[in-house]
């Protein structure tokens, strides 16, 4: 994955790095796999506003992801690498031996023309989903179900992965990058592999008009608000804004906001990094 900088012609071309989308062999997306996207604007079912900063953007239609990859026993051929609005990480068209097709989230190093396997039989080589009890110590892993059947939850978008530790009983210890090492159940699969696009967090827009094409508005700063607005808002010239908190009032950067009675506390082993 290669980054693109720019010559600054412009003063909006000057700082703007983004991907050369030379990994990308496709263009055109598979039409089965389309659905399309109606756009909310922030808005609910009453047209009232519950997310701000939300609205415009390009059009786009959703790509109809495999997280699941329950196509067991039977290999599939990779027949293109894609670009996905939908998501940071690049998508893979895999074609498999009976005609169906499918698209995975692309793990780093997937090349066109490989064949791909899911379930007992698989090897565990870049880009095959096996269950967690068949993946040896060490392997770098994406695409992980949280539930038996459920699909990948856990290391989907661009560049995340996790690693297989070891075995205790029915569960799986898996590390993530920040730190967090959990259990999940053994018969709960993954795909081997880091998802790709790795620089997409090095990549910088360069101009307020690129954020507005994926739909972001301009952010008010809460410290910029009057009292009413925002808890941090207000005070007699350009004031700290006191304590960071969200403008419901929660607290945030550093005060800890995890429920004490999750449900999922007792997967966790050891918490994040601070």
């Amino acid at each position: 994955m290669a980054l693109k900088k720019y010559k600054p012609t412009t003063s909006s071309q000057r700082f703007k790095v983004i991907s050369a989308y030379d990994d990308i062999t496709a263009s055109t997306p598979e039409k089965s796999l389309l659905e399309p996207v109606r756009k909310s604007g922030g808005r609910d079912n009453t047209g009232k506003m519950t997310m701000r900063y939300i609205g415009g953007g390009h059009k786009q239609m959703y790509r109809v992801i495999d997280f699941k990859r329950d196509k067991e026993g039977i290999p599939g051929v990779v027949k293109t690498i894609e670009y996905d609005p939908n998501r940071s990480a690049r998508i893979a068209l895999i074609v498999y031996n009976d005609g169906e097709k499918r698209y995975i989230v692309a793990p780093n190093g997937l090349k066109v023309g490989q064949q791909l396997l899911s379930g007992k039989d698989a090897a565990p080589e870049i880009g095959n989903t096996l269950f967690l009890s068949d993946i040896p110590f060490g392997t770098v892993i994406h695409n992980i179900e949280l539930r038996p059947g459920q699909g990948g939850k856990m290391a989907r978008s661009a560049g995340s992965y996790a690693q297989l530790l070891s075995r205790d009983g029915k569960f799986a210890i898996i590390k993530l990058p920040s730190g967090e090492t959990r259990m999940i159940l053994q018969s709960c699969k993954a795909t081997v592999g880091m998802v790709s696009n790795t620089d997409h967090s090095l990549e910088v827009s360069g101009k307020a008009g690129r954020s507005r094409w994926f739909g972001r508005r301009p952010r008010t700063r809460g410290v910029a608000m009057n009292p009413v607005d925002h808890p941090m808002g207000g005070g007699e010239g350009r004031s700290s804004g006191g304590h960071p908190r969200s403008r419901k009032g929660k607290p945030a950067k550093g005060q800890k906001t995890r429920a004490r009675k999750n449900s999922s506390n007792n997967y966790i082993i050891e918490r994040r990094n601070k």
